[in-house]
């Protein structure tokens, strides 16, 4: 079973990702992007402001998602994968950015993938109370500093992403505490496994 854990800057993926690495000690864990050495490249570039095209950035990310099917999802489709990231958020990401429309994002990350979706999504959400103090605690990469309310459009731009791609969508309140959304992603997935 291939799951990702999807959600805008602050709301805590990379933790839960360490803590369900402790949890499902079998899985495959990755990320996009950064899943492949392509991905590491790309996914810098991009935080650190490089890319001045959105739509190269776009077609970056896709090249990214390529590989990382290729080379990550496909070979391991039989054991449980648990990814940082995936088309969900290529698609949220590139459809709030206006490089076009949804339903060829989509196309575009189906071809990209070769069809290899997620099969759950677990999307962490905060509300934008919470995402202005998180946001307050740190330092600010090129995406977070676009500023709230693109990352909240970006939030929303999540969950109809999910749906667009057809993948089974599980939006979670992510002001919980990190041991209350780590056992009920882990409950999700250990109930479809």
């Amino acid at each position: 079973m291939y799951v990702t854990i999807e959600g805008i800057d602050t709301a805590g993926k990379s933790t839960q990702i360490e803590a369900l690495r402790g949890l499902f000690t079998d899985a495959v864990f990755t990320k996009e992007p950064g899943g492949t050495d392509v991905g590491q490249t790309i996914r810098s570039m991009v935080l650190n402001g490089e890319m001045q095209s959105k739509h190269a950035e776009m077609f970056m990310f896709l090249a990214d998602r390529a590989e990382h099917t290729h080379n990550v999802i496909i070979p391991n489709i039989h054991n449980l994968i648990i990814s940082d990231r995936s088309c969900v958020s290529g698609v949220a990401y590139a459809t709030v950015q206006d490089v076009c429309d949804m339903d060829t994002l989509v196309q575009l990350n189906r071809l990209a993938t070769n069809n290899h979706l997620p099969h759950h999504v677990f999307i962490l959400q905060l509300t934008p109370q919470e995402l202005t103090y998180r946001l307050s605690q740190k330092e600010h990469d090129a995406i977070e500093a676009r500023g709230i309310d693109y990352l909240l459009s970006i939030q929303d731009a999540l969950i109809a992403s999910a749906h667009a791609l057809g993948i089974v969508t599980h939006v979670i309140d992510a002001s919980q505490s990190i041991d209350t959304i780590t056992l009920e992603i882990a409950n999700l997935i250990k109930g479809h496994l």
